[in-house]
């Protein structure tokens, strides 16, 4: 029988092989930058109805091997009726080293409530939230095969059919409700007035799903106003239970910073536990975003032991964060030709993907490029055109009123049509990691009783569903 110092000795070795595991790098393979004027399957052919969005969230459905990348809620910033969506892609994946080729649409599901679309369009009365939809992060539940899709407007979570009709809204905890803390009066559209609660286009970034299926866990990009606003930097988890969709616990995160933008992307459930967060600022190549110290990193975050502090304020209470490993992955760290080895500013998909013959697996991340569209205070829209091989790609960037390239502002009054100039493309890049240190991995897995009622649900699903696929 081993004796009490033995056992310590042997959990300390444990724990110090846990930690080594848990912050142990992911290998670059390779990476794709992907058209940015390329259209979905929506059947649109123009910007603001077809466009393909990139990135906003990626997720890997290891039950039907099947990859799902969100879009947001349009190129029109909130300003325009855009019927959001999500794109189920394909990719040919390298099972002996992992390189990713050949990305292609498959499948374009529009998110609708009884006949109507879920739109980018700010809420409008601002007090009600009604359509308005600004989705940011994707789960599918492993038990019914149903979307789940956080949103920034509310923030919500809402869960839809496999066609895209909404099924329900979780019940988002009052304290996270934008509002006047005085009046009680809420303001989902923006933060005038707004003195609590969610800041902004700063609600639930982060999606992630237990492997049990039981729980769902959203993730604000950053601290809200009464805990700190622009200058916070501590972040709330809400802990939902999808049975009920109510929440049933909320924990902080302790960012690496405040300012510059900084916040969340993306949170990926490594077991019930444990997860991956993607954390960054707002620097590198985007539409309007400053260029200089791009910071894209990837940590690993453990719930065991944090405080509920769903009753506390973060600026002020006493409680234990989420503890959080040191850099596990720098995003900045590779880049690709096509970009001018520059980094792209909008890193804000992450996924565990499928196990390969070796027994790595597979991580992919990926941007948003916004649809490389921007607009004035007037709410006209223009194309935005970049030379990468520039030292800084914005400061000579062209400006092009939508599907023209003449009549344009910025480095050029037209695009030179000598291929120098591109839109912003989307960029996936792929990762392996040994599966030794991912370290106590489970794949979301359904109950062998939920089998039969979903393909069942599948297959009558499959019947109303108001998609196209790639013929």
């Amino acid at each position: 029988m081993m004796n009490s110092s033995l056992r310590a000795v042997s959990a300390a070795v444990l724990l110090a092989s846990a930690s080594l595991a848990a912050q142990a790098a992911p290998s670059f393979v390779n990476g794709l930058a992907l058209d940015g004027a390329a259209l979905d399957l929506s059947g649109g052919s123009s910007v603001n109805n077809g466009r393909l969005g990139y990135f906003s969230d990626i997720y890997y459905d290891s039950n039907r091997n099947e990859w799902w990348g969100l879009s947001d809620r349009g190129p029109g910033g909130g300003t325009l009726n855009y019927n959001t969506r999500v794109q189920r892609f394909t990719l040919d994946v390298d099972f002996n080293t992992g390189a990713i080729s050949n990305f292609k649409i498959a499948e374009t599901v529009v998110f609708q409530s009884a006949g109507q679309g879920l739109n980018g369009l700010a809420p409008n009365p601002k007090n009600q939230l009604g359509l308005a939809f600004d989705p940011e992060g994707v789960v599918i539940n492993p038990r019914t095969g149903t979307f789940l899709i956080s949103d920034e407007y509310g923030p919500s979570v809402r869960e839809f059919s496999r066609s895209g009709e909404l099924i329900r809204t979780f019940n988002t905890p009052a304290n996270l409700v934008p509002r006047n803390a005085a009046t009680g009066v809420a303001n989902y559209a923006d933060d005038t007035g707004n003195t609590a609660g969610k800041r902004t286009n700063r609600g639930f970034e982060g999606l992630a799903i237990s492997p049990d299926g039981k729980y769902a866990y959203a993730m604000l990009q950053s601290a809200m106003l009464d805990e700190g606003g622009g200058n916070g930097s501590v972040n709330r988890i809400v802990k939902f239970d999808i049975s009920t969709g109510d929440a049933v616990a909320q924990y902080a995160y302790q960012m690496k910073r405040s300012g510059q933008g900084q916040g969340i992307s993306a949170l990926v459930a490594i077991n019930d536990h444990e997860f991956y967060v993607l954390e960054r600022n707002n620097r590198g190549v985007g539409v309007g975003a400053e260029f200089a110290t791009a910071d894209k990193e990837v940590y690993r975050i453990d719930l065991s032991g944090a405080t509920d502090v769903s009753g506390l304020n973060l600026s002020t209470g006493s409680y234990t964060k989420v503890s959080k490993s040191g850099q596990i992955l720098d995003l900045d760290a590779n880049t690709l030709a096509e970009l001018g080895g520059k980094s792209p500013e909008k890193w804000e998909g992450l996924a565990i993907g499928p196990k390969l013959a070796n027994g790595n697996y597979l991580i992919l991340a990926g941007t948003d490029n916004d649809y490389s569209v921007t607009q004035n205070a007037g709410g006209e829209q223009f194309d935005v055109y970049f030379r990468f091989a520039d030292a800084n790609p914005y400061a000579s960037s062209i400006q092009c009123p939508l599907g023209t390239v003449i009549g344009c502002t910025g480095a050029a009054s037209s695009v030179p049509q000598d291929g120098s100039y591109r839109l912003l493309p989307g960029v996936l890049h792929a990762y392996t990691i040994s599966e030794s240190e991912l370290g106590n991995y489970t794949a979301p897995v359904p109950e062998p009783s939920s089998w039969a009622l979903m393909a069942g649900g599948l297959l009558a699903l499959g019947g109303l569903a108001r998609r196209r696929s790639q013929r």
